[in-house]
């Protein structure tokens, strides 16, 4: 697997006051996020100088080329800088509104747009998804894997895969890579990837693929971290009837501000994606990462991945976080009710164990 090196850190503080009745007050709720001094939020600049410090050994000791970090506290910036490089071959500096391939972090935006739809009553937690995405009725579940061929057989599953075990990644579909040997196999077979976009498919073909492939384990009786997200995605667009990049758009990143989030980037964008950096073949330090697909993002397509296809910048997510931080509102804008960001904050699988499931006839412990 390769280990991608970029630090794209948010630390947004929501404590309570010891000041005046003013400074307790919730005002700083109603409007964008804003820069303060340090001292002013309660904050040492001497020790939030300590972030530089630190992302500057992690760039001396080459783990990385460059970081960019928010941190804010009641609605205001105390800190927002960017360190290292962009380019290290020729010393280009890192700017601090560098638009970043967010990876994982789009499961979040994802998942905002799967409440949106629950708070507009079009299905319950519970519900199979199979009820909108047929394709993903009758779900089976490894049973036995012979490594030497690549054979395996199934079981049916116990039951259906509902919302709320795709939500809570218990759907038994992993990531090529962290479902054990087994699942890796069979995922290749299928032609499944960890997310990363092919422009020259649709969302709809790849969740073909993810259907037809066997579960790890029954739904949820455990936690896989997974393609759990994509399949909302592409549930998102079901039921909203537009693609899960327009949805974002309108629902999402045009009414929170959120001006560099985006699968496909604008042509005048372009020069701001960052660079990615990746272990050096030698060995020795990071080297720039060039596969084939690095720049997704400039390429436009029809397949955007609700688990990891979005590029954005620090501050957008600040403010994406922030929304989160004030119970669903933003500068205004009321994106989610409060009872619905209480039920998103809560434990909602207990004590379920994680990790890949050992399937008889592989060596997977």
């Amino acid at each position: 697997m390769v280990r991608l090196h970029y630090i794209f850190l948010i630390i947004l503080v929501l404590l309570g006051s010891c000041g005046t009745q003013e400074q307790r007050s919730e005002s700083w709720k109603d409007g964008p996020l804003r820069h303060a001094s340090p001292v002013s939020q309660g904050f040492s600049s001497e020790r939030l100088d300590r972030i530089d410090s630190l992302f500057q050994r992690y760039i001396d000791r080459g783990e990385i080329a460059g970081a960019t970090a928010v941190v804010a506290r009641r609605g205001k910036i105390v800190y927002y800088k960017s360190t290292g490089y962009d380019d290290l071959d020729n010393r280009v500096p890192l700017e601090k509104d560098a638009i970043f391939r967010v990876a994982s972090q789009t499961k979040g935006i994802t998942t905002v747009a799967v409440m949106l739809l629950y708070e507009e009553g079009l299905f319950t937690l519970k519900e199979p998804v199979s009820k909108f995405l047929p394709g993903f009725r009758n779900p089976v579940v490894l049973e036995s894997f012979n490594n030497k061929d690549s054979s395996y057989t199934t079981r049916p599953a116990k039951r259906e895969i509902t919302i709320h075990d795709l939500l809570t990644h218990r759907s038994g579909y992993c990531y090529p890579g962290s479902g054990g040997e087994a699942v890796s196999a069979i995922y290749a077979k299928l032609g499944l990837t960890g997310g990363i976009p092919n422009r020259n498919t649709t969302l709809k073909e790849e969740m073909q693929k993810i259907a037809g492939a066997p579960l790890a384990h029954e739904p949820g009786e455990k936690y896989s971290y997974g393609l759990s997200t994509d399949i909302l995605g592409y549930l998102v667009e079901v039921l909203s009837g537009q693609t899960l990049e327009e949805f974002f758009r309108t629902r999402i990143c045009d009414p929170l501000g959120m001006e560099d989030t985006w699968f496909c980037l604008p042509e005048e964008k372009h020069d701001r994606l960052m660079n990615l950096y990746t272990d050096d073949p030698s060995g020795d330090g990071i080297s720039k990462f060039t596969d084939g697909l690095v720049d997704f993002p400039k390429t436009k397509g029809i397949y955007f991945s609700g688990g990891g296809g979005l590029s954005s910048t620090a501050l957008d997510f600040a403010i994406f976080q922030q929304m989160l931080l004030n119970g669903g509102e933003y500068n205004g804008v009321r994106l989610l009710g409060r009872k619905t960001i209480d039920m998103m904050r809560n434990n909602q699988i207990g004590e379920q164990p994680s990790g890949s499931l050992y399937i008889p006839g592989h060596p997977d412990k």
